[in-house]
């Protein structure tokens, strides 16, 4: 076996293992498979982690998790499936940031991990064995890695900032809409 034909079966395990991951847990968000709480759950969830709104959010994260994850283990458009990917697990990693790095402690290392992958694969591309290469890579041009990625990157900070404000931003007292009574009791 040639260095290439490890290097494109290396690629295919790795694709089918992370995109595999990554569709299941997006299905459980889009579909509630898997023990999934499907769109309304997810969303509700989305809502009290400071994802607004949830239901968008919900469907934004399954499609970049279960989209990603399948165009992935098939290897097609490969740069836009990794940063898309990416990207939904870089908002999962600011969810799980502040329980510190572990798993077992609800930490953001499954995310990062899965994360990392995507990019990884979004950069190198996907090998022979994908249907990219079938397709002649036309969904895999070199100018779609930087702008899928810097797309991404762009599209990521400014959700995953406006949540950070939202969690840094004192409630108001909703009893009073924002403003002061009147008298003191």
């Amino acid at each position: 076996m040639s260095a290439y034909d490890r290097r494109d079966l290396g690629l295919l395990l790795l694709r089918l293992g992370a995109g595999g991951v990554l569709a299941a847990h997006g299905t459980q968000k889009l579909f509630g498979w898997f023990g999934g709480h499907g769109i309304e759950g997810t969303g509700q969830f989305m809502e009290s982690i400071g994802y607004r709104p949830g239901k968008a959010s919900a469907t934004a994260a399954g499609l970049a998790e279960a989209g990603g994850g399948t165009l992935l283990a098939l290897g097609l458009a490969t740069p836009l499936a990794g940063a898309a990917a990416a990207g939904g697990m870089a908002g999962a990693s600011a969810v799980h940031a502040p329980n510190g790095f572990f798993a077992q402690e609800g930490g953001y290392e499954t995310a990062a991990t899965l994360g990392l992958a995507a990019a990884g694969l979004a950069v190198t591309g996907p090998g022979r064995l994908s249907l990219d290469h079938v397709m002649g890579h036309f969904f895999d041009r070199g100018w779609m890695v930087p702008t899928a990625l810097a797309a991404t990157a762009a599209v990521t900070a400014l959700v995953v900032g406006a949540r950070q404000r939202r969690l840094d931003k004192p409630e108001k007292d909703e009893q009073f809409d924002g403003q002061e009574p009147l008298f003191e009791e």
